[in-house]
């Protein structure tokens, strides 16, 4: 049943008074911070000429004419985001930290950031659509980075602490100070929302923070047509930003059709297109490779008697394991079912064997609870037989490394379970007894 919606005046009940007092005291702090600056900087007002007006104006309905041409890519982007989401309205904030005071370019960001609630976020139905807390929390952040934007803009000026600044330098130096103050402002209350979430792989594991800087250096640009030519030159700012809207959704919607929807990790045909690139990368480069199969022991028996939103949950957190203990240009998929592959495009050490070895076994440890005594999937115990190959002793192709990695699986299953073969183990007939231990290397 969807709760019935939290009107305005029921101060009480709005959902900001849910998160943790840490965290709340950190977003309201930055809530208080962006209103003081907006409310000094209404007490002592700017001059406002014809040209300020029409700057303000203009910026503040290009932003409105932005967001209703991609309103409706804007609202899958946003909802089909894995990461920080850059919503690219910062081409007419940046530019009104160029062009106007402070608290006329929070003029701006309120009117923008307004619209694109009422366009984007609000015909979204509950419980998908997200709190209005959150999104006055991103313009607080955007109201500050367009002060600080300013201020530094201003010590650049002739007679200022860095008026011997060339201007290009200058206008580089604002455009940073912009970038960093949002960024970390949000990204700050993330990390306290969420210690566990990679903060570093956000910043420079994708394409957000190049998007973000794109976005600012296309609203300098936009700044400086506006300055020289007049209003009418913002229209040409708006087809680039539709194109990097569609770009970065089509991008996004491959991404989520490569991932598996049970563990996040890389689906079958994903893992195999991009484990197959990295060896020929690998066999170019002449250095060694490995590929590891991971099958669940007795998986079967768990859904039976714990149900399968449990074997979900066991398959979800094998693969936080997974990703928790690999690096993050190894190559982790499920293969469907209760098997897991791994690829480790880059072997350090010289005994490419024993170095995948001791990977699968502290991958084994970790998936059993052995190596910190805890076993990650909660009360029931799961263990993990695993098989692996290297590349090229073992195969010089994908499908000769599945056939060694799947052979030694195999081996490893018929050696008790919860146990790491590595290497060729030829099919052994019923009752031939027990399978010698390879030797090593």
């Amino acid at each position: 049943m969807v709760p019935s919606p939290v009107r305005l005046h029921q101060v009480t009940r709005w959902p900001v008074w849910s998160i943790p007092p840490r965290l709340l005291g950190a977003v309201l702090a930055v809530e208080l911070l962006a209103v003081s600056l907006v409310v000094a900087g209404a007490l002592n007002p700017p001059e406002l000429d014809r040209a300020t007006l029409v700057l303000l104006a203009t910026l503040a309905v290009a932003g409105m004419a932005h967001t209703e041409i991609i309103a409706g890519v804007e609202r899958v982007r946003r909802y089909t985001a894995e990461t920080h989401h850059v919503n690219l309205t910062s081409v007419w904030t940046f530019a009104s930290a160029l062009l106007l005071p402070p608290v006329l370019g929070a003029v701006v960001v309120v009117v923008v950031y307004t619209h694109l609630y009422v366009r984007v976020l609000r015909p979204v139905p509950p419980p998908q659509r997200r709190p209005v807390f959150r999104e006055v929390y991103s313009a607080a952040t955007v109201v500050l980075a367009v002060h600080a934007a300013a201020g530094m803009l201003a010590a650049t000026r002739p007679g200022e602490v860095y008026g011997a600044l060339p201007e290009v330098l200058a206008l580089i130096l604002t455009l940073l100070t912009y970038t960093v103050v949002n960024t970390c402002l949000v990204l700050g209350v993330v990390a306290m929302s969420a210690p566990e979430t990679p903060i570093l792989r956000i910043l420079f594991g994708g394409d957000e923070l190049a998007l973000e800087l794109a976005t600012l250096c296309l609203g300098a640009l936009t700044a400086a047509g506006l300055a020289a030519g007049g209003p009418l030159v913002a229209l040409l700012a708006i087809p680039p930003i539709i194109a990097l809207h569609r770009t970065i959704l089509v991008r996004q919607l491959r991404e989520k059709a490569d991932l598996d929807a049970k563990t996040g990790l890389l689906n079958h045909a994903a893992w195999h297109l991009r484990g197959s690139h990295a060896l020929q990368l690998a066999e170019r480069e002449r250095r060694q490779a490995a590929l590891l199969i991971l099958d669940l022991d007795r998986f079967k028996e768990v859904n039976d008697a714990h149900g399968h939103l449990y074997g979900d949950q066991v398959l979800a957190a094998t693969a936080r394991v997974l990703r928790e203990e690999l690096r993050d240009h190894d190559l982790v998929g499920r293969f469907g079912g209760e098997e897991f592959v791994v690829l480790l495009p880059r072997l350090s050490g010289h005994d490419g064997r024993e170095e995948l070895r001791q990977v699968a076994e502290r991958l084994r440890g970790r998936v059993s609870g052995t190596a910190d005594g805890e076993p990650p999937t909660g009360g029931v115990g799961i263990t993990v037989s695993i098989g692996g190959a290297v590349f090229p002793a073992d195969g010089g192709g994908m499908t000769a490394l599945l056939e060694v990695a799947d052979s030694a699986l195999y081996a490893a299953k018929r050696a008790g379970r919860d146990t790491v073969r590595i290497g060729p183990h030829p099919l052994r007939t019923p009752g031939a007894g027990p399978e010698p231990e390879p030797e090593p290397g």
